[in-house]
């Protein structure tokens, strides 16, 4: 029987953020399944989506044994923790190791971790397999649509396939791909020869949206160029907020002729630069959204949403800016709903005042964030939760959700939900779970940039975008950039990054 060694390790590293990845992240898992070892992640990678459930299911159907090892992941943030990285690649490694005769290793990762020490932590992974399993062992790994690929990522793994959705309904999918390439290399015992291209700017998440143009057109013609010559190919839009040299978007192809290879890569790339101009869209401020918002509303049937973009937990955001809600408030919004803000003191305190009971609170507003604060006013808790619920959008895909003691509170007509534990608001339920029915609002503010898209846009008027204070700015070129590789344009159109001889050792 062919045996598979698999695990996963996934964090999105946002360098300019506040809060670092500790180990108990990873073991909570955020928006992530908890952390499970050895035979528990194969109970746990089920039927949800995650690549690493995509190629369980996968392999179950190829008749293969898996060897699982660790299965992780973290709510973007700053820096994963020294001790978290070493902590859970020694229990991967070693379960590698311990397998016994095997015919391949497969990881499910996130391709832009970034730790306390390490640049390129999936680079340090994938060379630390690599020297475990020798030369000669099919290497494959599922990346997200917003990895920053490295040279040493693509030398050490045979394969690396990235989602092709933002929102990433396909992270299962990835999973099944990587599954029916690495059956390819089994087969066939081919190693497809490798092409790599680094793009020449920076493109704003916001504007990474595979439902709008132009990610819709290029993703499309990627799945069309596929062909026996060339079995897979990937376009990462990149994750831009970590401040290293192989930040940014790239395309990486695998053909039978590095011909074919280099080809494919060639042809994507081009039809990548000539969008340039198309990397880019119209964002407002807090007051200019919400009043654009209530005027929407008063014709609209369904409820107006709005993105608090730059607070967004999936990009390494606390969840706990006040930016938006002020602006709820100074506007008299009604029939209005915002969520979630991460504050575990206010909902402790909430569930200690009771239903129906006044609080006044500090909310919010504690990561530190430049132009941003607690807000202090008297809320009235309208209703609480233990947290604990699942989440069945197309994003989340029926995962168990614990976002802690939370609570529902009240201010005018605008709901609140706040919560212990922070993920990023890409499923209904997360207004629903404190009673909030979402599609009874006039207008919705979800802190995501795009994920929120796959379940809310079938309920959605019309979406727009804000910008608050937050940890991960619309506009790329408004981080403080000292380490991007020389040249690179840090937002489409915009300047060239230019080094100021400025260097960090890694280890």
């Amino acid at each position: 029987m062919t045996r598979i060694a698999v695990g996963g390790f996934l964090h999105e590293t946002n360098t300019f953020a506040p809060t670092k990845a500790t180990y108990d992240d990873f073991v909570h898992g955020g928006g992530w399944p908890a952390m499970a070892q050895g035979a528990e992640v194969l109970r746990t990678m089920r039927n949800i989506n995650v690549g690493l459930a995509g190629f369980v299911a996968q392999a179950e159907a190829n008749g293969w044994e898996m060897v699982p090892t660790i299965s992780c992941g973290a709510s973007p943030s700053a820096h994963v923790t020294r001790d978290a990285f070493e902590r859970i690649v020694k229990v991967m490694v070693d379960g590698i190791r311990a397998a016994g005769p095997l015919d391949a290793v497969y990881l499910d990762l996130h391709g832009a971790m970034v730790t306390e020490h390490l640049d390129d932590g999936e680079g340090e992974v994938l060379a630390r397999v690599r020297s475990a399993i020798g030369n000669d062992l099919p290497f494959v790994v599922s990346l997200d649509l917003h990895a920053n690929v490295t040279p040493d990522m693509v030398e050490h793994a045979d394969a690396l396939i990235a989602y092709r959705t933002y929102p990433h309904v396909d992270m299962a999918d990835t999973g099944r791909a990587a599954a029916r390439h690495l059956a390819l290399l089994l087969r066939t015992g081919q190693r497809f020869a490798k092409a790599f291209r680094q793009l020449p700017f920076l493109i704003p998440i916001s504007w990474q949206c595979t439902d709008d143009q132009p990610c819709k057109s290029i993703y499309r013609k990627l799945a069309a160029l596929e062909n026996d010559a060339v079995p897979t190919l990937s376009f990462a839009t990149g994750f831009p907020a970590a401040d290293f040299r192989d930040c940014g978007p790239s395309v990486f192809t695998y053909g039978k002729t590095q011909a074919d290879a280099d080809a494919a890569a060639d042809n994507i790339a081009a039809l990548i630069e000539s969008h340039e101009n198309d990397f880019d869209g119209r964002i407002f401020t807090p007051d200019d959204g919400v009043r654009y918002a209530m005027e929407l509303a008063t014709r609209a049937r369904k409820p107006v949403i709005i993105a608090d973009t730059q607070d967004n937990p999936g990009a390494g955001g606390d969840s706990d800016t006040t930016g938006m809600l002020r602006a709820l408030v100074r506007n008299n919004a009604a029939r209005a709903a915002i969520g979630v803000i991460y504050d575990p003191a206010s909902a402790k305190a909430a569930h200690a005042a009771g239903v129906g009971a006044t609080v006044t609170l500090a909310l919010g507003g504690k990561s530190g964030i430049s132009g941003d604060a607690p807000y202090k006013e008297t809320f009235v808790v309208q209703n609480l939760s233990d947290g604990q619920f699942i989440a069945p959008g197309p994003y989340y895909g029926g995962r168990d959700m614990d976002m802690g003691p939370s609570a529902c509170l009240r201010i005018g007509d605008i709901s609140v939900v706040v919560s212990s534990h922070k993920a990023q608001l890409a499923d209904q339920s997360m207004f629903r779970y404190v009673g909030i029915e979402p599609t009874e609002q006039a207008i919705l503010v979800n802190k995501s940039s795009v994920h929120f898209r796959a379940d809310f846009e079938p309920i959605a008027e019309q979406l727009i975008i804000c910008a608050a204070p937050g940890a991960m700015p619309a506009d790329t070129a408004a981080l403080p950039w000292t380490r991007l590789r020389p040249g690179i344009r840090i937002k489409p159109n915009g300047p060239a990054f230019i080094p100021e001889n400025k260097s960090r050792s890694t280890g």
